[in-house]
């Protein structure tokens, strides 16, 4: 099993990109971090990490699914990302795991795969009224899980967004 993690390359949430790393590691799931260009990405509350990828040269087809983390770069650098869109696009016409947290919900809904799905994200009038243009069935969990789609809302939910990720990849193995 591997995973594709996407990043922004500033202003990423750390606890939404490190609490679900650990769980991947625990639970032995490789992963590979992408973000809008390869190199060291800083978060918010100043981790750092390496982009290995720019997802503009990722392909869909070496993975069980990709990861979206959010972050107050999300809707700067990743919100309208025509690349990241196919990207998603791709994973989920594959059948593959398709999650985001925090902010990066938005990304799934621009890319038109939230329509009709239970979703939620993490409330603010932008991520809201985007999440509602998508079509997107929000609600107010901390964590939903629509089929393949895995979304969560925020920082306080990393740990179990991380859980139920490997939860829905052991359950694909299957």
């Amino acid at each position: 099993m591997k995973l594709l993690v996407v990043i922004a390359p500033e202003r990423f949430r750390d606890e939404e990109l490190f609490e679900p790393l650990s769980v991947f590691e625990n639970a032995g799931i490789a992963y590979d971090i992408a973000s809008v260009k390869a190199g060291t990405c800083t978060g918010m509350l100043g981790g750092r990490c390496e982009a290995t990828l720019d997802i503009a040269r990722v392909k869909a087809g070496g993975y069980d699914g990709i990861v979206v983390i959010g972050g107050a770069g999300s809707p700067e650098f990743l919100w309208g990302n025509s690349r990241l869109h196919t990207l998603v696009a791709e994973f989920a016409k594959s059948g593959k795991l398709v999650s985001a947290i925090c902010l990066s919900p938005v990304v799934l809904a621009r890319a038109g795969m939230l329509r009709g799905k239970k979703a939620t994200v993490y409330r603010m009038a932008d991520s809201v009224a985007e999440m509602r243009k998508g079509g997107a069935d929000l609600r107010d969990d901390a964590v939903i899980t629509d089929g393949i789609f895995i979304t969560a809302n925020g920082p306080a939910a990393a740990r179990r967004f991380g859980e139920e990720i490997v939860s829905a990849l052991a359950g694909a193995k299957k």
